[in-house]
């Protein structure tokens, strides 16, 4: 079942629950205001009031709440949320397998890079305890040596949310050729920041100082940018008020603490994602996939363990696609070193088994299956991605 189902089930309950809340607030208010009311009259007359119109306050206000009927106007919105999560709960038992066993396969993984990539994660999201007791559990030793880099990149990352730059300047221009190797202006751009936090607090002579020593290197490839941060100079102090006020933009700071975390990612030679997380996102994405595969074998009582490859292909989204891949038309098999892609003098692309049953011979001429044109085998050539 899509998830599209499920997330429209999950809508109505939280629609449900708040309509729930809100019509449970109106109950309580109204209740609420009842009593006030009773109370401020039962106060206002205590000195001449005698006990039996104190039991007639009393007993007005009972019949006002039983005219309310709190629990009453309760009943139905609960009742219109119990029956919308009733149907949500059956709904995620009908469409979740909680045996996922069925899609697994026997792999011999090497333990070692395992815990490697594992330790990893959890320095790269910053988790160094968790990652040092799992290197300790796991006794891997050697995979410690990951910590030490990611400390310095959020060392420099936490210095960043205090608004300062003193760090990443310092280790940008350490880096300066790799990231400029790597097509970054990521120094002119931590400068631009620190130039517009001194305009900001008015010092425009420390503004014009800090321009001349380290953002003239970059007036011969980003003069205009330089030319409106020269402009901004007029408006120190008040920039938030000039036509310069994007300057200040607080998602500047979020963008450029991003752009530095993936340089230093890669200059360090990892991904910017962690390779755990989208391995767990590619397999929960494929999962339904797989599953619906192994019941249909189970039917058939075919065994997958053995195939080299998915009779059906597994779409995960371009977000998962990391090097060109080629799924002939024909067969629906995935090009390999032993099938490679052919081009056909027509311009359309095969994988060589497909091309070798056409032709059923070397120098027998076959029809292109998506066009009139024919072909031989010797005139089709491997194309490489």
């Amino acid at each position: 079942m899509e998830l599209n189902t499920i997330k429209d089930a999950f809508d109505r309950v939280s629609k449900k629950q708040r309509l729930s809340t809100s019509k449970a607030q109106e109950v309580v208010d109204q209740v609420g205001r009842e009593i006030e009311t009773a109370l401020a009259k039962m106060q206002s007359s205590a000195d001449v009031a005698s006990a039996l119109d104190q039991k007639a306050f009393l007993k007005e206000l009972s019949n006002k709440l039983k005219e309310i009927g709190p629990i009453n106007q309760l009943e139905g919105s609960l009742k219109e949320l119990n029956i919308a999560l009733s149907k949500y709960a059956k709904l995620l038992e009908k469409s979740f397998i909680p045996d996922i066993s069925k899609a697994y396969r026997n792999v011999d993984f090497d333990s070692h890079i395992v815990n490697q990539i594992i330790a990893s994660h959890f320095y790269r999201q910053g988790l160094f305890e968790l990652g040092d007791c799992f290197v300790n559990e796991a006794n891997e030793p050697e995979a410690a040596t990951l910590k030490f880099p990611f400390l310095e990149m959020y060392r420099i990352l936490e210095a960043m949310k205090s608004r300062n730059l003193g760090p990443a300047l310092t280790w940008s221009a350490t880096n300066r050729e790799c990231l400029l190797k790597n097509g970054s202006n990521l120094e002119l751009k931590l400068h631009r920041l620190q130039f517009v936090e001194i305009l900001q607090k008015g010092s425009r002579g420390d503004a014009l100082q800090y321009a001349r020593r380290h953002l003239t290197p970059f007036a011969w490839t980003h003069m205009a940018e330089l030319q409106k941060l020269m402009c901004g100079i007029l408006w120190a102090g008040r920039l938030d008020q000039s036509p310069y006020a994007e300057l200040l933009s607080p998602t500047d700071w979020e963008k450029l603490a991003e752009e530095l975390t993936q340089q230093f990612c890669r200059l360090l030679g990892q991904s910017y994602e962690s390779p755990l997380s989208v391995a767990i996102a590619a397999g929960i994405q494929g999962l339904p996939t797989l599953l619906k595969l192994m019941n249909v074998m189970a039917a058939k009582k075919q065994e997958w363990q053995v195939m080299k490859q998915l009779p059906v292909p597994v779409d995960l989204g371009r977000e998962f696609q990391f090097h060109s891949i080629f799924v002939c038309p024909v067969s629906r098999e995935q090009g390999s070193e032993e099938n490679p892609p052919m081009l056909m003098p027509c311009g359309h692309v095969l994988c060589k088994q497909s091309i070798v049953k056409l032709s059923k011979s070397s120098t027998r001429t076959f029809k292109c299956p998506y066009c009139p044109l024919e072909a031989t085998v010797a005139q089709c050539r491997q194309l490489y991605f």
